[in-house]
């Protein structure tokens, strides 16, 4: 079996690096280990940048996220018993985000691919990707029992944090990680939200955010111990503790009810470098994650496909390399400074016990700062709404 470009992956990268392609004449096949069911009820990201929102425009995907998403021109940073708006339109000169769900990204691209005739093949586990440094490169992947190959030009390696991709050029990587002695306990529940915005809490009980999916869909968390079980909380305990978090005026406007989903997700900084190894190419959770405190995770992932899509167009279209061999160089500048804003986010508003009392001091000063400094309100503003892609 033979393609252009080999897809490792049908997560919301994946599956748009498919569409971007196939949309400029640019044969392509992705593979996924897990069936799509399985890839539809991962509750994931909600926040889209501009920049992304553009790719899915690009894409022609974006018809119903227009529809249905929610378009937010701020969010809200609560501390000290209250609450202060950070606003992205009066900061950035009109800019703003997109509240539109991880899952109906997805959705929205399969059924783009279906209508393509061009749709993952699900249940293929991928096994090997050799030949990286020839003229062509050779899948290897089993479905059923039985084992199949595919010869290809390049291969996308868009199957996340444990996936086959990084494991197979992992001797010529160098990698960075920083593991967080927390995770998020997230519940999704079809409540209407307490906030028209974002809500990000720091208490000196520990981190909250609450979000949503939708009108009517709120998707709530806490902090909590990174060996913390979702299943040693009833929804009572996490809401009662949600609330003692909270602001009083954000308290009093919760509404609760039972979750439909409950899991606690690992917070982690890590980057491999480069993202290239002959013709593998590495893109989103695959090559980085970012915790989840600045919403860059699924944005981070689109701006790589954009970049690589419109590479790969390139050399289809023109026969040049230029924009595949400054690939992981330019998609690293991007990169390390949402790594960098992240880890601002989440130090600026998580409980770290071993900094102690002065270590919390120092946390509300900065706070403070924050929400009273045009310039410092400024910076997160930017950061939040969306670097430049180029």
């Amino acid at each position: 079996m033979d393609t252009q470009v080999a897809i490792i992956g049908s997560g919301p990268a994946g599956l748009l690096l498919s569409r971007l392609l196939h949309l400029n004449g640019i044969a392509n096949i992705v593979l996924e280990r897990r069936s799509q069911d399985y890839v539809l009820s991962r509750v994931r990201a909600g926040v889209l940048e501009m920049g992304t929102v553009a790719l899915l425009d690009e894409a022609k995907v974006g018809e119903r996220m227009h529809r249905e998403g929610l378009v937010h021109g701020g969010i809200e940073i609560a501390f000290d018993g209250g609450r202060h708006r950070i606003d992205f339109n009066e900061l950035t000169n009109g800019k703003s985000v997109m509240i539109y769900g991880q899952t109906e990204v997805t959705r929205d691209l399969m059924d783009a691919l279906a209508a393509d005739g061009v749709p993952p093949r699900y249940g293929a586990g991928v096994v090997e990707v050799a030949d990286i440094e020839g003229e062509r490169t050779v899948v290897t992947y089993l479905d059923k029992g039985s084992r199949y190959e595919i010869s290809c030009e390049f291969v996308a390696g868009c199957d996340g944090f444990h996936g086959a991709s990084r494991t197979a050029i992992a001797s010529k990587l160098r990698t960075c990680e920083r593991i967080y002695p927390f995770g998020w306990l997230g519940v999704l529940s079809e409540t209407p939200p307490v906030s028209h915005e974002l809500i990000y809490a720091s208490h000196e009980r520990g981190f909250a955010l609450c979000s949503m999916r939708s009108h009517s869909l709120s998707r709530y968390y806490v902090q909590v111990p990174a060996d913390e079980k979702a299943n040693a909380w009833s929804d009572e305990r996490f809401f009662d503790e949600l609330r003692r978090r909270l602001d009083p005026a954000a308290r009093e406007a919760m509404v609760t009810g039972p979750s439909i989903e409950k899991s606690v997700a690992a917070v982690r900084s890590f980057v491999a470098e480069p993202m290239r190894a002959g013709r593998l190419f590495l893109a989103g959770d695959a090559a980085h994650i970012v915790p989840p405190t600045g919403a860059k995770g699924l944005n981070l992932a689109a701006a790589d496909v954009g970049r690589l899509a419109r590479a790969f167009a390139e050399y289809y279209r023109e026969g040049s390399s230029a924009g595949l061999d400054v690939y992981s160089e330019a998609c690293l500048r991007r990169v390390w400074k949402a790594e960098r804003f992240s880890f601002w986010m989440t130090s600026l508003l998580h409980l770290f016990p071993e900094n102690g009392a002065f270590g919390r001091k120092i946390q509300l000063a900065e706070l403070d700062y924050l929400v009273g400094s045009r310039a410092a309100s400024t910076a997160l503003a930017e950061n939040y709404v969306g670097l430049p892609l180029d």
